[in-house]
């Protein structure tokens, strides 16, 4: 169907300036590069590392809510998975950033795709700190589609 991706930025800032969240989407080229954003000057911290750990089990929980919330009745058809592909990344974005874990960017790619007699496998790779930098995934099937959702936390310095 479609592909998504989030970031979300979370910096010790004061009160009064909220969290940077971009979001671009794969089959809407260009719209994410015209954006330009004013740099913030921060403070050191001088904290090399997250003072607990990313809850990736409850975000493992977050994934299977709302991917079986939103696609348990749903019947695979191309529009409708590029739409819901947005929504739920939206959605999980959301329910992570609730859980108010300071200091990590929130990557959500979500691949919603028809379930007929193929076979498929994603991969990824990413360059980061084993010891502070994680992910969550999770994968929906019902009669008619799959999904698999993928949650990559990345301790910001």
């Amino acid at each position: 169907c479609s592909f998504e991706w989030g970031s979300t930025q979370k910096k010790h800032r004061p009160a009064s300036v909220t969290s940077i969240s971009t979001v671009s989407y794969i089959d809407e080229p260009g719209q994410h590069d015209d954006n330009q954003r004013h740099a913030v000057q921060m403070e050191n911290t001088y904290q090399l590392g997250p003072v607990k750990r990313f809850p990736a089990m409850a975000v493992n929980n977050i994934l299977k809510d709302v991917l079986t919330s939103y696609l348990q009745e749903e019947k695979y058809e191309a529009e409708l998975c590029r739409q819901m592909t947005k929504t739920i990344s939206e959605v999980i974005k959301a329910r992570v950033k609730d859980l108010m874990i300071p200091r990590y960017k929130i990557i959500v790619l979500i691949s919603i795709g028809q379930l007929s007699e193929q076979n498929m496998r994603f991969g990824s790779r990413c360059l980061w700190d084993a010891g502070s930098d994680t992910f969550s995934s999770y994968t929906f099937k019902n009669s008619s589609l799959f999904a698999v959702a993928n949650v990559y936390a990345v301790y910001y310095e």
